[in-house]
């Protein structure tokens, strides 16, 4: 199933064995942009310690380890387990090691995972082993092992903190990811039919939906989540995320009180949001028939429950209402704003905006492009998106880093969405289609050269440290904006305006990158002018400052014997917006 929704990906080829690992965390995350996170996200070649990936995601307070196997032969009926067991030697790298003693290619994604994890800000360390094909038990028992030895790593690490993240060890393989994209085609995995003894009830009914609102006994939560576990959060992007016998721990304090306080649980627990293909009350024996569950907010009340030793007391009832809906569209808007914690989807709340409607509108005379403004596709389209998509988020980022907000563009992402002061500096009446297609290919053209690079057997020194300078994390957006604060260098006349700046003809996105790669491939050699900004990770605007105020002044040291890339560069860019 999943085979050949990724023989469809052309998009992915590109990262040759990593695209397995990179579209299994596009599923499980509901990534838009890959690109851009395999340019931050991908360590493997030589000496990566045997670690493929290294993910890090704060706002779902997330990490992701992960190493990758690609089987060319399909009659091979399990992964080689050693792989598996390489993920403690990645694990105890960037968990334990000193950072002195890390290797260039990993050592900005162990800083950066430390410094999240030392501020507490991942929740759950996921380790995965990604291959193609049948899971195994002996893969299973060498994961037992990594998860063990992380665990411990963590502890050293962290000493006597509160809240120890969860770790997990994953087998992804062929069943998972087949498991994962179903999840992205239909909201509801699990489909048997069910029956519930309650205490009442009252259903609501609109147009295209109809709910039934009621108490669920936990006991019932506790044995369907032994039985189906993951496969009832097929519609809730987080999952369970463990729990900690901490008192500030959420997840721990509903153990508790299923535990020891049952009569209190309906009153204390926000209650749970169930899709489900359809429902009936017999109001004479008390009980609710359904079929299909899927649950789309409270994951962690089923989880924690779920994962109690025993079933809790009779006592301990759970607030829940189960929805029906054949609207697609309203399913995907019931699963967002359910999971209106989840800032990954920020940009779906603007989508409806004056400004985001004339940039679509405005986008549709852009040859070759597909810009949603926030709208994000339905579970049918999700890993059928189209080839020339402008993601969002990544227009928010690159508008960011172009207009000198660098750190809020790597490291805030979602707040260019949610903060109105942030969403209007860069979404305004000043902001055009054909301005974000400037500032989104000086981006791309960053990130492309950056795989050009790492793909390259045969490199001069200048291009090596290049090349070292692009394995830190945050690297790419750090040197769009020096570019970018380099404008008037490069075209050799004062810009007043940056939102005004646009390539001459109404060109594709594709086109606008190739336009760019010249200045990209000069600029490239001054990036280590920019190693100071990336000290301890792209988080302080000081370090920052200084290192494009640095950089910008090599480019204009340069500038004479660039001035023809220069020029020729500058005969693609609209005239009349230059001067203001």
């Amino acid at each position: 199933m999943y085979e050949q929704a990724l023989q469809n990906r052309e998009d992915l080829k590109q990262y040759g064995s990593n695209a397995l690992l990179l579209f299994a965390l596009e599923m499980r995350f509901g990534i838009e942009d890959i690109h851009t996170v395999a340019a931050d996200a991908l360590t493997d070649g030589h000496d990566d310690k045997k670690c493929d990936l290294v993910y890090i995601n704060v706002d779902e307070g997330s990490a992701v380890i992960a190493q990758g196997y690609l089987s060319s032969s399909s009659s091979r009926k399990e992964a080689p387990a050693n792989k598996a067991s390489d993920l403690n030697t990645a694990a105890a790298w960037l968990l334990s090691r000193e950072l002195s003693e890390l290797p260039s290619r990993i050592k900005p994604a162990a800083t950066q995972l430390r410094d999240a994890l030392e501020n507490g800000q991942i929740k759950t360390i996921q380790f995965w082993y990604v291959h193609n094909l049948p899971e195994s038990q002996n893969v299973k028992n060498e994961l037992r092992t990594v998860q063990g030895s992380a665990s411990s790593s963590l502890r050293q690490l962290l000493g006597n903190a509160p809240l120890l993240p969860n770790v997990t060890a994953i087998e992804v393989g062929s069943s998972q990811l087949d498991d994962w994209y179903k999840a992205l085609t239909t909201p509801i995995l699990v489909v048997e039919e069910f029956e519930v003894d309650i205490i009442g009830g009252y259903p609501i009914n609109s147009e295209d939906w109809s709910a039934f609102v009621t108490a669920i006994p936990a006991e019932w939560l506790h044995r369907i989540f032994n039985e189906y576990k993951d496969d009832l959060f097929s519609a809730n992007i987080r999952g369970y995320l463990g729990s900690r016998k901490a008192d500030a721990n959420i997840n721990n304090g509903i153990k508790t009180t299923a535990e020891n306080d049952a009569s209190h649980f309906w009153v204390y627990n926000n209650g749970l949001t169930i899709l489900t293909h359809n429902f009936k009350f017999n109001e004479a024996s008390n009980k609710l028939f359904i079929k299909g569950i899927s649950i789309v907010n409270g994951a962690q009340t089923t989880g924690a429950v779920g994962s109690l030793s025993s079933a809790p007391n009779s006592a301990a009832m759970v607030p829940a209402r189960f929805v029906q809906c054949n609207n697609r569209d309203v399913i995907t808007r019931i699963i967002q704003f359910n999971n209106s914690q989840n800032q990954v989807e920020a940009p779906d709340f603007r989508s409806g905006d004056d400004i985001q409607k004339r940039l679509r509108s405005e986008f549709n005379s852009i040859p070759s492009v597909t810009y949603l403004g926030g709208r994000r596709g339905g579970y049918d389209d999700r890993m059928r998106r189209p080839t020339n998509l402008l993601p969002s988020d990544t227009a928010g980022q690159a508008l960011a880093a172009f207009h000198g907000d660098v750190l809020i563009a790597y490291n805030d992402k979602s707040k260019i969405w949610v903060s109105d002061s942030l969403y209007s500096r860069f979404f305004s009446n000043r902001t055009t289609a054909r301005h974000i297609v400037f500032a989104y290919s000086l981006l791309r053209a960053v990130e492309e050269r950056k795989y050009q690079l790492s793909n390259d057997r045969e490199l001069t020194n200048k291009q090596e440290k290049t090349l070292s300078f692009f394995r830190n994390r945050g690297a790419t957006f750090l040197l769009a904006s020096a570019i970018a604060a380099s404008l008037e260098i490069i075209l050799d006349k004062p810009v007043h305006d940056k939102f005004s700046m646009i390539f001459k003809d109404n060109i594709s996105p594709q086109e606008a990158i190739r336009i760019w790669e010249p200045i990209i491939a000069i600029s490239g050699s001054f990036s280590e002018r920019l190693l100071v900004g990336l000290e301890g990770g792209l988080n302080n605007t000081e370090r920052v400052r200084r290192a494009i105020s640095d950089f910008t002044s090599f480019m204009e040291a340069t500038s004479e014997p660039n001035s023809s890339i220069y020029s020729n560069f500058s005969s693609n860019i609209q005239a009349d917006n230059l001067v203001l």
